[in-house]
């Protein structure tokens, strides 16, 4: 009878083992550089004139300030010695009023052409994902990996292993 088992264990654990390489032959992988899909999509072009002329845009006020800002610089110098004390004061104040609103609107602009790109690209960016997904679908495909990020892009009946990693951290 305990040979019995033994076989009928030893039966089981090749079963399972067969099983698991079955599985881990039928995982299929693809990989796409996404960074070159978009730069091969025809919107890409006026997507990206679109936003070099928001940032020409902000270029030029940012330019209109710092010339307003050298022209007071420059008229401060010029003027200092015959300046009274109230002037001086005062023309201190405004530039140093001048710098605070550049350096604001130096932030603001990064900020808004972040947006503005994301504004423009993100729909592109979906469509080419959902491009990717319908393919992955479509071929069967287990994960498919994008080389331009290093992220993964599609993967379907994967494990997620956030429990065991949470485990092991004891988090």
């Amino acid at each position: 009878m305990k040979a019995f088992k033994k076989a009928i264990a030893l039966f089981s654990l090749v079963a399972l083992i067969s099983s698991f390489g079955y599985a881990q032959t039928a995982a299929k992988f693809g990989y796409i550089d996404s960074n070159e899909i978009l730069s091969l999509m025809p919107e890409t072009d006026s997507l990206q004139k679109e936003l070099k002329a928001y940032a020409d845009y902000l270029d030029q006020q940012m330019n209109a300030m710092a010339m307003e800002y050298q022209t007071k610089i420059q008229d401060y110098q010029t003027n200092f010695e015959t300046m009274s004390a109230l002037i001086k004061q005062t023309k201190e104040k405004e530039i140093t009023d001048l710098e605070s609103r550049i350096k604001a609107f130096q932030a603001s602009a990064d900020g808004d052409l972040g947006a503005k790109q994301a504004e423009l690209f993100n729909p592109l960016i979906e469509k080419v994902k959902n491009a990717i997904t319908e393919v992955g679908k479509e071929n069967n495909y287990t994960y498919i990996f994008d080389v331009g990020t290093g992220s993964l892009v599609f993967y379907e009946n994967g494990d997620n292993i956030l429990p065991l990693v949470k485990t092991k951290l004891g988090i």
